[in-house]
């Protein structure tokens, strides 16, 4: 049997896939912060993008909430 992903625990890389276990976590809010800067922060369109978007990575997700934050 597989282990799922952690997301409190586990180490997330940017081509970590986004499953049917994600959370909005701080080890998650961490992760984009070091990538995105200190200025990230969860909305709630961009935590349904993340919940609506299994299959994607972290590298997406990171791409498109700069996206979004662009549009802003």
């Amino acid at each position: 049997m597989t282990k799922k992903f952690d997301w409190h625990s586990d180490e997330i890389m940017l081509n970590s896939v986004i499953n049917d276990t994600y959370k909005n976590t701080q080890n998650v809010r961490r992760f984009f912060k070091a990538h995105i800067g200190e200025h990230f922060k969860f909305d709630r369109s961009f935590m349904a993008w993340m919940i609506d978007n299994h299959g994607a990575t972290m590298g997406d997700a990171i791409n498109e909430w700069q996206r979004r934050n662009s549009e802003k």
